[in-house]
């Protein structure tokens, strides 16, 4: 039986979760164009993941004077400061540290979040997302004290940015200045070139940690084994954020009570769901109530999602567990709207970035 610790029911209401991270400008561009800009930074995806599973969060984010987007967290204004900006090049791909699909550019920055930019409340999740270094060692470690269980997205700790173009490239996990906290995290997530930057072997003796592959699920390691989780069908259009909302969908299905691999099929779900879309993703709200749905329906088939007593999470996959990903994925074959009300959802540029962006993978 393999189980590892989780947060104990709390007898006075708090909030589920914490997102800590910044919310950015983002711009794609593809042959020297600019195809679309969009409201970017994991945040804003994984609180849009959250805010359509019904998870109740507190948001910490900064942004500048400029920042142009309407959202439902009101972030931090730095007046003198400008926000985070990325651009995104479609065409400029398989460079040296760089994403396989595209080459990022951090063009503007904000300021860091500090650990007195939090709130003096507890959490039963924390997660630490930032994008463009804005996450600070004693901010992570100020999450850890204030949250039960703290997801962190390796992006968060190892991107490092050219002093000239602003190109994001990676360092070692070892060389990050986060390395000595990991014993303290719950899960760390990376896309698997960047678990390239880790030995995995040896972090996952001090954490849970999850490698997303695209097109090809995930896999979950933990001290004592490993698994992989069943992937999605997509026609990806942008990748942009399918990690942040497979982060955002694995941490919600915890929080609604399912166990890592059911929790994690959730995860790969909204990825693919993000894929199809350009920048934040609008979900069906028929769609989202089917998810739901399922996602009720499952956690009521596995009364005991807890083993081993009321401090541990399971790994093990249940009985059911591919039931559950096909009752999911049939989720996305019932037509959610009318052609007329699909086209209103879809933004303008949506048909020249389909034609233009193809990246190679077509998954979460």
């Amino acid at each position: 039986m393999v189980t590892t610790p989780i947060p104990q029911p709390q007898t006075t209401p708090i909030q589920s979760a914490l997102i800590v991270g910044n919310y950015c400008h983002d711009v794609l561009l593809q042959g020297g164009a600019v195809v679309a800009e969009t409201l970017g930074g994991a945040a804003s995806f994984i609180s849009n993941v959250f805010s359509a599973l019904s998870v109740s969060f507190h948001l910490t984010s900064k942004v500048g004077f400029d920042f142009k987007y309407p959202v439902n967290h009101d972030p931090i204004v730095i007046p003198t400061s400008k926000t985070t900006v990325f651009h995104a090049y479609f065409d400029q791909g398989h460079t040296e540290n760089a994403h396989q699909d595209r080459v990022l550019k951090r063009v503007e920055v904000c300021d860091p979040i500090n650990p007195s930019d939090l709130p003096d409340k507890r959490f039963d999740f924390g997660m630490a997302v930032g994008v463009g270094g804005e996450i600070l060692p004693e901010t992570l470690e100020k999450m850890v004290e204030i949250c039960d269980a703290v997801f962190v997205d390796i992006q968060a700790l190892i991107r490092a940015f050219d002093k000239n173009e602003g190109t994001v490239k990676l360092v070692g996990l070892k060389e990050s200045g986060f390395y000595h906290l990991l014993p303290r995290v719950k899960f760390l997530k990376a896309s698997s070139e960047e678990a390239l930057f880790m030995d995995v072997e040896e972090v996952r003796q001090w954490c849970c940690v999850v490698v997303t592959h695209g097109k090809d699920g995930c896999e979950v390691f933990w001290k004592d084994g490993e698994m992989k989780i069943e992937p999605f069908g997509a026609n990806q259009v942008d990748p942009t954020g399918a990690g942040d909302s497979f982060l955002g969908g694995f941490v919600g299905g915890l929080v609604h009570g399912l166990v890592v691999p059911d929790a994690a099929l959730v995860g790969n779900l909204f990825g693919s769901l993000t894929v199809g879309q350009i920048g934040l993703p609008k979900f069906d709200l028929r769609l989202l109530q089917r998810i739901k749905d399922e996602v009720q329906r499952r956690k009521l088939q596995n009364t005991c999602w807890f083993e081993g007593g009321n401090d541990s999470m399971s790994f093990t996959k249940p009985d059911g567990h591919d039931e559950f990903h096909a009752s999911l994925a049939s989720t996305k074959l019932v037509p959610t709207c009318s052609i007329q009300e699909c086209q209103r959802d879809v933004p303008r540029s949506a048909g020249s970035v389909e034609q233009v962006i193809q990246p190679p993978c077509n998954g979460q």
